[in-house]
């Protein structure tokens, strides 16, 4: 068990396991896109411990480049999407990936999507390490998932609480 300012955790996804996930979904997305350059869009500041593991394992040209927006106030949602940090690159008939640390309700993942198609690109993807099935409130698809998880609060590998725990190399979940 770990504390992460004022609440326990504990141990939910291995280092070995992301790292091994994370090489599969790697995979996949370069034979999906073989032929393409895409750009991997990723989500700050959640995304950037799975964006760079994920780059490093997408074999085919690809751009990064980054967003910043926001919906969590501590352990909840604010329901409330902010955008601290905006697209500042052309999407216009390139494939984006959207590379995001976790999809719970999907609230922040529409409001992405929404802002993106306004620069109309050839296709839009969305991969993402967790997914809260239990949360996901929206019909849109979610193309690369590394883990389906219940709805708890997790922290670590790039996921924070308060912004404390995201260097942590692994997951943890809120202890009950």
């Amino acid at each position: 068990m770990i504390k992460v300012k004022d609440k326990d955790f504990v141990p939910f996804i291995s280092s070995d396991n992301l790292a091994s996930r994370v090489s599969q979904l790697g995979v996949q997305i370069s034979n999906d896109f073989a032929g393409e350059d895409p750009i991997l869009l990723g989500v700050l500041n959640g995304s950037f411990m799975f964006l760079s593991d994920l780059a490093k394992r997408v074999t085919i040209p690809a751009e990064i480049s980054l967003v910043k927006i926001a919906s969590y106030s501590g352990t909840v949602s604010t329901g409330d999407v902010k955008t601290l940090m905006g697209l500042d690159i052309d999407l216009t008939g390139r494939s984006v990936i959207i590379v995001e640390d976790i999809v719970d309700s999907g609230l922040t993942m529409d409001f992405l999507i929404s802002l993106i198609l306004k620069q109309t690109p050839k296709k839009i993807a969305i991969a993402t390490l967790l997914l809260k099935p239990e949360a996901f409130k929206y019909d849109f698809k979610i193309d690369y998932i590394g883990f389906e998880i219940p709805n708890k609060f997790v922290v670590g590998y790039g996921l924070d609480y308060d912004g404390w725990g995201r260097n942590l190399p692994e997951i943890y979940q809120l202890k009950n």
